[in-house]
């Protein structure tokens, strides 16, 4: 019979384990300590937010086999930034992440225009596990 571990609320099995890698760090690059593999996440939330990455700057119809993930936001970068495109942005982020990543519960979204550079949005994104709901964290992705 399965036993739920109790031992240390907030975190993952996975987590403590030193020698399990969760998944590949981006950007992809050599791992001098592993003897030439590819670096990796040792963290749940560390392997959470380069999936959420790679979720907002992938395109709809980028990837092979999987047409239907990502998002199109650089469609938005020559648009002016109204509350209606920002909410726009908002729902779609939010419908994304519900679809492909159903165990992160988004806590808030932030989209800003870079008034540094023309034609760059930020997006912000605050979430949590849905496993560990106390443990918040967040990602932010330049669209260029």
């Amino acid at each position: 019979m399965a036993r739920i571990d109790t031992h240390v609320t907030g975190s993952f099995v996975e987590d403590r384990d030193t020698n399990i890698s969760i998944g590949l760090d981006l950007p992809l690059r050599r791992d001098v300590s592993s003897g030439g593999y590819f670096a990796s996440t040792k963290t749940t939330v560390e392997a959470v937010k380069n999936n959420i990455r790679n979720l907002l700057l992938t395109n709809r119809g980028e990837r092979v086999f999987q047409p239907l993930i990502g998002l199109n936001l650089r469609q938005f970068l020559f648009e002016q930034i109204t509350p209606e495109v920002i909410f726009e942005i908002q729902n779609d982020i939010r419908d994304t992440i519900k679809l492909w990543l159903p165990f992160v519960t988004v806590e808030n979204i932030v989209v800003s225009e870079d008034t540094t550079t023309s034609n760059t949005i930020q997006i912000k994104v605050d979430f949590s596990i849905q496993q560990v709901p106390n443990s918040l964290d967040s990602i932010t992705v330049r669209i260029d």
